[in-house]
Protein backbone atom coordinates (compact mmCIF):
# COMPACT_ATOMS: atom_id res chain seq x y z
CA UNK A 1 0.00 0.00 0.00
CA UNK A 2 1.51 3.33 -0.89
CA UNK A 3 0.32 5.91 1.56
CA UNK A 4 0.40 9.53 -0.05
CA UNK A 5 -0.26 12.46 1.37
CA UNK A 6 -2.68 15.25 0.65
CA UNK A 7 -1.77 19.07 1.58
CA UNK A 8 -2.25 22.66 0.86
CA UNK A 9 -3.33 26.28 2.30
CA UNK A 10 -6.12 27.34 2.83
CA UNK A 11 -8.29 28.13 -0.10
CA UNK A 12 -6.50 26.09 -2.44
CA UNK A 13 -9.32 23.60 -3.39
CA UNK A 14 -7.89 20.39 -1.04
CA UNK A 15 -11.12 19.30 -0.13
CA UNK A 16 -12.86 19.39 -4.06
CA UNK A 17 -9.54 17.37 -4.87
CA UNK A 18 -10.00 14.85 -1.87
CA UNK A 19 -13.93 14.31 -3.71
CA UNK A 20 -12.23 13.92 -6.84
CA UNK A 21 -9.97 11.61 -5.61
CA UNK A 22 -12.95 9.50 -3.60
CA UNK A 23 -14.68 9.81 -7.34
CA UNK A 24 -11.69 7.91 -8.29
CA UNK A 25 -12.20 5.23 -5.70
CA UNK A 26 -9.05 6.34 -3.84
CA UNK A 27 -9.71 5.99 0.22
CA UNK A 28 -9.13 9.34 1.49
CA UNK A 29 -8.68 9.88 5.37
CA UNK A 30 -9.89 13.38 6.17
CA UNK A 31 -7.92 14.35 9.62
CA UNK A 32 -10.25 18.09 9.76
CA UNK A 33 -13.40 15.79 9.50
CA UNK A 34 -12.14 13.32 11.75
CA UNK A 35 -11.50 16.09 14.11
CA UNK A 36 -14.58 17.46 13.73
CA UNK A 37 -16.50 14.08 14.56
CA UNK A 38 -14.20 13.91 17.67
CA UNK A 39 -14.78 17.53 19.03
CA UNK A 40 -19.03 17.48 17.91
CA UNK A 41 -21.98 16.42 19.89
CA UNK A 42 -21.02 13.01 21.62
CA UNK A 43 -17.52 13.53 20.66
CA UNK A 44 -15.68 11.13 22.47
CA UNK A 45 -12.73 13.95 23.13
CA UNK A 46 -15.43 16.44 24.66
CA UNK A 47 -14.85 15.30 28.46
CA UNK A 48 -11.37 16.06 28.35
CA UNK A 49 -11.78 19.30 26.21
CA UNK A 50 -13.80 20.68 28.95
CA UNK A 51 -11.51 19.26 31.40
CA UNK A 52 -8.77 21.50 29.99
CA UNK A 53 -10.97 24.47 29.11
CA UNK A 54 -14.04 24.80 30.61
CA UNK A 55 -16.59 26.39 29.38
CA UNK A 56 -15.50 25.54 25.73
CA UNK A 57 -18.03 22.62 24.93
CA UNK A 58 -22.08 22.04 25.11
CA UNK A 59 -24.09 19.55 23.90
CA UNK A 60 -23.73 20.52 20.11
CA UNK A 61 -19.58 19.67 20.52
CA UNK A 62 -17.18 22.02 21.55
CA UNK A 63 -17.77 25.60 20.74
CA UNK A 64 -15.02 26.30 18.17
CA UNK A 65 -15.15 30.51 19.17
CA UNK A 66 -14.40 29.72 22.56
CA UNK A 67 -12.12 27.00 22.57
CA UNK A 68 -10.18 29.25 19.64
CA UNK A 69 -9.85 31.97 22.06
CA UNK A 70 -8.62 30.52 24.72
CA UNK A 71 -5.60 28.69 22.17
CA UNK A 72 -4.87 31.37 19.91
CA UNK A 73 -1.63 33.53 20.59
CA UNK A 74 -1.22 31.22 23.24
CA UNK A 75 1.42 28.63 22.80
CA UNK A 76 0.78 26.75 26.20
CA UNK A 77 -2.54 26.51 25.45
CA UNK A 78 -2.37 24.93 21.78
CA UNK A 79 -0.06 22.45 23.05
CA UNK A 80 -2.35 21.14 25.56
CA UNK A 81 -5.19 20.85 23.01
CA UNK A 82 -2.75 19.34 20.71
CA UNK A 83 -2.19 16.49 23.67
CA UNK A 84 -5.88 15.44 23.69
CA UNK A 85 -6.63 15.98 20.03
CA UNK A 86 -3.51 14.26 17.87
CA UNK A 87 -3.41 10.93 19.79
CA UNK A 88 -7.36 10.29 18.72
CA UNK A 89 -6.43 11.62 15.22
CA UNK A 90 -4.02 8.98 14.96
CA UNK A 91 -5.69 6.14 16.69
CA UNK A 92 -8.61 6.56 13.99
CA UNK A 93 -5.69 7.31 11.57
CA UNK A 94 -4.36 3.70 12.15
CA UNK A 95 -7.95 2.12 11.83
CA UNK A 96 -8.31 3.27 8.98
CA UNK A 97 -4.83 2.17 7.25
CA UNK A 98 -5.93 -1.13 8.56
CA UNK A 99 -9.53 -1.18 6.97
CA UNK A 100 -7.57 -0.46 3.35
CA UNK A 101 -4.37 -2.04 3.99
CA UNK A 102 -5.50 -4.31 0.78
CA UNK A 103 -5.85 -1.06 -1.06
CA UNK A 104 -2.94 0.09 -3.57
CA UNK A 105 -3.15 3.71 -2.64
CA UNK A 106 -4.57 5.32 0.28
CA UNK A 107 -4.62 9.26 0.84
CA UNK A 108 -4.02 10.89 4.29
CA UNK A 109 -5.80 14.22 3.83
CA UNK A 110 -3.44 16.68 6.29
CA UNK A 111 -4.07 20.40 6.21
CA UNK A 112 -1.06 21.27 8.01
CA UNK A 113 1.03 18.26 6.72
CA UNK A 114 4.83 19.98 6.05
CA UNK A 115 3.87 22.10 9.78
CA UNK A 116 3.94 19.17 11.53
CA UNK A 117 6.42 16.86 9.69
CA UNK A 118 3.74 14.44 8.34
CA UNK A 119 5.17 13.61 5.35
CA UNK A 120 8.34 11.80 6.59
CA UNK A 121 5.94 8.73 7.05
CA UNK A 122 4.51 8.83 3.69
CA UNK A 123 5.44 7.26 0.15
CA UNK A 124 4.82 10.92 -1.37
CA UNK A 125 3.00 14.21 -1.18
CA UNK A 126 0.28 15.99 -3.62
CA UNK A 127 0.31 19.55 -3.00
CA UNK A 128 -3.17 21.39 -4.08
CA UNK A 129 -2.09 25.25 -5.47
CA UNK A 130 -3.63 27.74 -7.27
CA UNK A 131 -2.54 31.59 -8.34
CA UNK A 132 -2.10 33.69 -4.85
CA UNK A 133 -5.24 35.72 -6.28
CA UNK A 134 -7.58 33.04 -6.60
CA UNK A 135 -6.88 31.83 -3.14
CA UNK A 136 -7.44 35.08 -1.67
CA UNK A 137 -10.41 35.46 -3.55
CA UNK A 138 -11.85 32.09 -2.51
CA UNK A 139 -10.95 32.47 1.20
CA UNK A 140 -12.20 36.22 1.66
CA UNK A 141 -15.85 35.01 -0.01
CA UNK A 142 -15.87 33.24 3.18
CA UNK A 143 -19.03 33.75 5.60
CA UNK A 144 -16.99 35.41 9.13
CA UNK A 145 -13.49 35.87 6.92
CA UNK A 146 -11.88 38.96 7.28
CA UNK A 147 -8.17 39.88 5.87
CA UNK A 148 -6.78 39.99 8.99
CA UNK A 149 -7.39 36.77 10.01
CA UNK A 150 -7.00 35.37 6.25
CA UNK A 151 -3.48 37.11 7.05
CA UNK A 152 -2.95 35.08 10.16
CA UNK A 153 -4.33 31.71 8.84
CA UNK A 154 -1.29 31.90 6.21
CA UNK A 155 1.38 33.01 9.07
CA UNK A 156 0.40 29.73 10.41
CA UNK A 157 1.12 27.82 7.38
CA UNK A 158 4.04 26.71 5.16
CA UNK A 159 4.01 29.26 2.28
CA UNK A 160 2.88 27.75 -1.00
CA UNK A 161 5.82 28.14 -2.93
CA UNK A 162 7.34 25.98 -0.39
CA UNK A 163 5.13 23.51 -0.67
CA UNK A 164 5.24 23.11 -4.19
CA UNK A 165 8.92 22.90 -4.39
CA UNK A 166 8.89 19.95 -1.86
CA UNK A 167 5.48 17.82 -3.10
CA UNK A 168 6.33 14.86 -5.46
CA UNK A 169 2.81 15.71 -7.31
CA UNK A 170 0.95 18.71 -7.67
CA UNK A 171 -2.33 19.52 -8.50
CA UNK A 172 -3.17 23.19 -9.93
CA UNK A 173 -6.47 24.30 -9.25
CA UNK A 174 -6.83 28.01 -10.76
CA UNK A 175 -7.84 26.32 -13.92
CA UNK A 176 -11.33 25.01 -14.51
CA UNK A 177 -12.98 22.22 -12.44
CA UNK A 178 -12.96 19.89 -15.59
CA UNK A 179 -9.16 20.65 -16.16
CA UNK A 180 -8.49 19.70 -12.54
CA UNK A 181 -10.39 17.15 -12.60
CA UNK A 182 -8.26 15.41 -15.37
CA UNK A 183 -5.35 16.21 -13.46
CA UNK A 184 -6.65 14.15 -10.99
CA UNK A 185 -7.21 10.66 -12.92
CA UNK A 186 -3.93 11.01 -14.46
CA UNK A 187 -2.33 11.43 -11.19
CA UNK A 188 -4.20 8.03 -9.85
CA UNK A 189 -3.32 6.13 -12.93
CA UNK A 190 0.18 7.10 -11.88
CA UNK A 191 -0.18 6.42 -8.40
CA UNK A 192 -1.85 3.25 -9.08
CA UNK A 193 1.13 2.34 -11.93
CA UNK A 194 3.59 2.96 -8.89
CA UNK A 195 1.85 0.29 -6.57
CA UNK A 196 1.99 -2.22 -8.90
CA UNK A 197 -1.84 -2.17 -9.87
Amino acid sequence: MKRIGLTGSIGMGKSAVAAMLRQEGVPVFDADAEVRRLQGPGGSLLPAIEARFPGTTGPDGVDRARLGAAVFGHPEELRALESIVHPAVRASQKRFLRRNRSRPVVVLDIPLLYESHGERKLDGVIVVSAPAWKQRARVLARPGMTVAKFNRIKRLQVPDAVKRRRADYIVDTGTTFDRTREQVRRLVTCLRRKAGR
